[in-house]
């Protein structure tokens, strides 16, 4: 079955009733944890960003503490998964502030991480690209913004 475009689906959205879409909505939420997840986001979270960012912190700390440091390998896998699902937190909130604080929390975790990224090329590759993402996206924001957070890229750099 080949999926109809988002613009289709608006179109026959505007079509049903309350009552319809809430069903649609609640059947959608059973099959994907994602689905799920981002619903509790939009219902639940998306009114105060601040405490969203602050559960997201708290999960990303909680993951670092579970790395298995054994070998670099366990260390860049753990480092990938916490990543993506941090990548995935960031795409439910479509915030541009949020990806810059939640990636900013992520590099400053992974810096201070022991063993040190820098006895890995991959690890310090990978701490790298999120630099450079964190620069793209501060490059949008107002003057003010940008000063403050320069000031965090620059500590991170150095």
């Amino acid at each position: 079955m080949k999926p109809v475009t988002v613009r289709d689906i608006k179109k026959e959205l505007d079509h049903l009733t309350h009552k319809e879409i809430q069903e649609l909505c609640l059947r959608l939420s059973r099959f994907k944890k994602e689905n799920k997840e981002l619903l509790t986001y939009l219902l639940f979270e998306s009114s105060n960003e601040a405490t969203y960012i602050e559960s997201v912190k708290l999960y990303i700390d909680e993951q670092f503490e579970q790395i298995n440091i054994k070998s670099y390998f366990y260390i860049r896998k753990s480092v990938r998964k916490i990543l993506t699902n941090t990548k995935k937190y960031i795409r439910y909130s479509q915030n541009k502030e949020t990806e810059v604080e939640l990636l900013l929390y992520f590099c400053t975790k992974l810096k201070g991480f022991k063993p040190s990224i820098k006895n890995s090329p991959r690890l310090q590759n990978t701490y790298n690209r999120q630099i450079e993402l964190i620069k793209k996206a501060v490059t949008t924001f107002h003057e003010d913004l940008q000063y403050d957070y320069n000031l965090v890229l620059e500590e991170l750099e150095s």
